[in-house]
């Protein structure tokens, strides 16, 4: 097999798999295992549109087992007339490979692949696994969080994950994770009484209510930070109110929020804080609330001690920890084993003429191939 992974990224990324669809992307990640000695299992989840295609590889049933964790789906172009090169065509100018997926996360999955076809002997007696997903980027219902669920009531198990994610920040290897704060998003709605603006002592303005409780929540910190993680954060990422005329107030007003947690907090103790708020501004009002996923730290274990000498090895710098940034795909599986992400430098992820540099490629390829190395030694 091919141990260069800028073929394989191009090719992947020349399958234009907006999320949810990465099923077809998963057919070149399994036309490139199946040769290792792979056995491919196709897993889906859900109906009609909301259907969603992963993929579970594993090769050896011994222990260690070591699973990468990554994703096919990526984020749409935007407006494809403003990309410098076609967002699918996998163009390499310089050195540079541009397209959508090349960081976030087809570079990442083709410089693991990249690094197993260069070290697929070391890990004979033990066990080595790839989850990827089609639902990363999109609602994460039926992807690895389905396939990791099926899989433990199965018996899997697992002794460590490493996500591909792009952690590194200004350049490669300068970042790893080693967890993530939670996500809790609220939906609130504030109900009034409808009236005249000339008369508002003849009407409950829902909008004002709302309003106080907002500005109650967005100027009371909620923490100064803990050790491992940095202060929570709490945002309002929507408004809306029935409004017919200028001149009415509205029987009604929403707000969406999101809180992004550390480890001081859990999502009931968030929820109550939250209608403990709304309470003090408001007589009717409903909050709806949806996790996307709690608040986690998977330590340093063998798995993140190995990865950050190989970087050190690689780079000549050794990397920071951290538990910054977004939601991954590592909060489903943190329970279940050690996990740690590293990837690419995320600068132009989910931007016009996303690219990654080819050596900073290769780089990434030989990283995860001294983890594989060191790990099964």
């Amino acid at each position: 097999m091919e141990s260069d992974p800028l073929p394989l990224a191009q090719s992947l990324i020349r399958v234009p798999s907006v999320t949810p669809d990465g099923g077809a992307a998963l057919d070149v990640v399994a036309s490139w295992l199946e040769p290792l000695g792979f056995g491919i299992r196709r897993m889906a989840f859900g109906d009609g549109a909301a259907r969603v295609d992963n993929l579970y590889a594993r090769r050896g049933d011994g222990a260690p087992h070591l699973c990468f964790l990554g994703h096919s789906d990526v984020v749409p172009p935007g407006d494809e007339s403003a990309w410098s090169a076609p967002p699918f065509a996998a163009e390499v100018r310089g050195d540079l490979l541009i397209g959508r997926g090349a960081v976030d996360m087809k570079g990442g999955v083709a410089a693991f692949c990249a690094a197993i076809a260069r070290q697929l002997e070391v890990a004979d007696g033990g066990s080595v696994s790839l989850l990827i997903t089609g639902d990363e980027e999109g609602a994460a219902i039926f992807g690895s969080r389905a396939v990791i669920d099926t899989l433990v009531k199965e018996g899997e198990t697992w002794d460590a994950c490493l996500v591909g994610e792009p952690t590194s920040v200004a350049r490669l290897g300068d970042t790893i994770k080693i967890g993530r704060r939670g996500s809790l998003t609220a939906k609130a709605r504030v109900s009034g009484v409808q009236g005249h603006t000339a008369y508002p002592h003849l009407a409950d303005n829902p909008i004002h209510r709302l309003l106080a409780a907002l500005h109650e929540l967005t100027t009371t910190p909620l923490d100064d930070g803990t050790e491992h993680f940095e202060p929570s954060n709490l945002q309002v990422s929507g408004l809306l109110a029935e409004n017919v005329a200028a001149n009415v107030i509205p029987a009604w007003a929403e707000a969406t929020i999101n809180v992004r947690y550390n480890d001081l907090h859990g999502v009931e103790s968030l929820e109550a804080r939250l209608r403990e708020v709304f309470a003090r501004h408001a007589e009717d009002f409903a909050l709806e609330f949806r996790s996307s996923g709690d608040v986690f730290r998977s330590g340093s274990g063998r798995l993140t001690a190995m990865l950050s000498a190989a970087i050190e090895e690689e780079t000549g710098e050794a990397p920071a920890t951290s538990t910054g940034g977004g939601t991954s795909d590592a909060r489903f599986m943190w329970r279940h084993c050690e996990v740690v992400e590293f990837g690419l430098a995320g600068r132009t992820m989910h931007s016009v003429d996303e690219s990654v540099s080819v050596d900073e490629l290769r780089k990434l390829s030989a990283i995860y191939e001294r983890v594989l190395r060191e790990y099964f030694s």
